[in-house]
């Protein structure tokens, strides 16, 4: 895995936490097997809100929760999700003992919380949300970047979808 680089970008706004999840659900609904994404944001941004629309949109029963205590919950549906918060590893090289680069190759899909804690530990070509937060408000936005091919044509598609309606797109 390498470190993470930026390319192809969009910004897209969210009023509330059901509008995060109808994003991550949309994500979950285009993920292929071996996608990655990067989640990165203050506690309370929306991060595992944005993983329970993905639970939900790979046909998981139950909905995403916090994998902090447990570092990586795995959700299957249609594909296989794999959930990790990266919150409390204390060093990046923690990250390579979970094996994450391994199942990816297998065909699971990853979604990372505090990816911004491994940096040169996940893969590259990713789909990075970082989410920005005005304290008192509840809009946000989601800034999405893609490191690669398959990171650009899983933000393409999304972009396809949001242009479509539903989600309001910012940039």
């Amino acid at each position: 895995m390498a470190k993470v680089r930026q390319q192809a970008g969009a910004v897209l706004t969210s009023e509330d936490e059901a509008r995060t999840i109808e994003i991550g659900r949309i994500v979950g609904d285009l993920v292929e097997p071996g996608d990655t994404v990067l989640l990165i944001g203050e506690l309370g941004a929306g991060k595992t809100r944005f993983v329970q629309g993905m639970t939900e949109g790979i046909g998981a029963p139950g909905g995403a929760r916090s994998p902090t205590f447990v570092l990586v919950n795995e959700y299957e549906g249609r594909l296989r999700l794999l959930h990790s918060d990266l919150y409390r590893i204390a060093a990046a090289a923690e990250v390579e003992d979970l094996g994450l680069g391994e199942r990816l190759e297998a065909g699971d899909v990853l979604a990372v919380e505090w990816a911004d804690r491994a940096p040169g530990s996940l893969p590259e070509d990713a789909l990075t949300v970082r989410f920005e937060t005005r304290p008192g408000f509840e809009v946000r936005r989601l800034n999405l970047s893609a490191g690669g091919p398959r990171s650009s044509r899983l933000l393409r598609r999304l972009l396809e979808v949001v242009a479509q309606g539903g989600v309001r797109h910012v940039g």
